[in-house]
């Protein structure tokens, strides 16, 4: 079991370059319309504007002061956003300090940032390194130009081609590369071509996913007005056995539902969400996860921009978890995994047997060759991992 006083950090970096046409998080490209009017509007000079940053670290320093956060140990920090790799040097030096400042980093603390193609340069990547960031995620998503057009993306395939060689040269040891299938106008041909290419550089870790259409999105839109052409059903399938079948025969290894890893670089952040460890989220709209309470940020960027005033100010929304959600939680994050969820543990957190709690959904699962329980162990099968959605919905109390 992970240790209960072990904590990770996530940092929220609401900004990008451009939205992309699927992308539903919390972000804002230059010419977003919700900025019009805040002080901190991006710039081609300065894309994340100092006053988000300086926000950023009062809301560091704040948790810095207090016992409850300062005194445990950091094993991750993630960058996500957004577009954190957007920020200039001097930034990301501000932030890692004020970050090393207040909280206890571990020495061997897995230290993310991710990156898109065409906001990196060869002095930014050794500015990371030098400030200890030791992950980089690249957002690639397709080795077409074609369907990064119409992913809407920044970059062509030349400018990530680029970036990973600059993230190589300035010491990078462990990169991630993101994948999605099923894109409009994608074909198998295209799709494995991708696969190859990305395999032939040989990253750490791939993390392949199959787009989802979500609300608000451009690409919602244009799915409701008829302009979306999306792989047939029968074709997005062969994509998602695709993307097993390349990365084991490369050496990656399946450790969750959309995530391969050459041995020993799985990804140690995420790994901990999964595993229902504690997560502090900073900035803009970020969430968290401790003792069993769930935590988000505002929201409103004027607010974020001025807040002082504690935890009472940032938050808001707290959710406190009844011992029911907590045991939801505790399957189908764990689900996810390929290991799947120890019988054990769950008697540990609970003080029951798994089998009283969900003896009805594991014994309908395993008969329909969706679940298997093996030594002590409840995982998904090749076929429930097809199905994932459908077997995690039986764990819903």
């Amino acid at each position: 079991m992970a240790n209960r006083r072990e904590l990770e950090l996530y940092i929220h970096i609401p900004f990008c370059v451009k939205k992309c046409n699927y992308c539903d998080f919390l972000s804002f490209g230059r010419e977003d319309e919700r900025l019009a009017d805040m002080p901190c509007r991006p710039t081609r000079q300065l894309p994340i504007p100092d006053m988000y940053v300086e926000a950023l670290c009062r809301e560091i320093r704040w948790y810095g002061r207090q016992n409850r956060f300062r005194h445990r140990p950091v094993i991750s920090v993630f960058f996500g956003g957004g577009t954190p790799s957007l920020m200039c040097e001097a930034q990301i030096f501000r932030v890692m300090a004020e970050l090393r400042e207040n909280f206890i980093i571990r020495r061997n603390a897995e230290i993310t940032m991710e990156a898109n193609p065409g906001t990196l340069t060869p002095g930014k990547l050794k500015q990371m390194c030098f400030c200890g960031v030791n992950r980089l995620s690249l957002g690639l998503q397709s080795t077409s130009d074609r369907e990064l057009k119409l992913l809407g993306r920044i970059h062509n395939y030349g400018a990530f081609l680029q970036s990973f060689k600059w993230a190589r040269e300035a010491g990078f040891e462990n990169i991630n590369v993101d994948l999605i299938s099923a894109v409009p106008e994608q074909t198998v041909v295209s799709y494995r071509k991708s696969l190859e290419q990305i395999i032939a550089l040989g990253p750490e870790h791939i993390s392949a996913y199959s787009l989802i259409i979500e609300p608000g999105t451009l690409f919602e839109t244009m799915m409701q007005e008829g302009k979306l052409r999306l792989p047939e059903e029968e074709e997005e399938r062969k994509m998602y056995h695709l993307t097993q079948s390349c990365l084991s025969r490369a050496g990656y290894e399946r450790y969750e539902i959309s995530n391969y890893a050459r041995p020993g670089f799985e990804c140690r952040h995420n790994m901990g969400y999964w595993q229902g460890r504690d997560y502090l989220g900073l900035g803009l709209g970020a969430s968290g996860f401790i003792d069993g309470c769930r935590f988000s940020n505002t929201t409103n960027m004027k607010d974020y921009l001025t807040l002082e005033n504690g935890a009472q100010g940032w938050y808001s929304e707290t959710e406190h978890l009844s011992r029911k959600a907590k045991m939801e939680e505790f399957m189908f994050l764990g689900l996810r995994l390929l290991r799947g969820v120890s019988e054990k543990a769950f008697y540990q957190k609970f003080d029951e047997k798994i089998m009283a709690v969900y003896g009805e959904a594991i014994c309908k699962n395993e008969t329909y060759g969706l679940l298997l329980r093996r030594n002590g162990r409840l995982r998904l099968t090749e076929r429930g991992l097809d199905l994932a959605n459908m077997v995690m919905a039986d764990f819903i109390l």
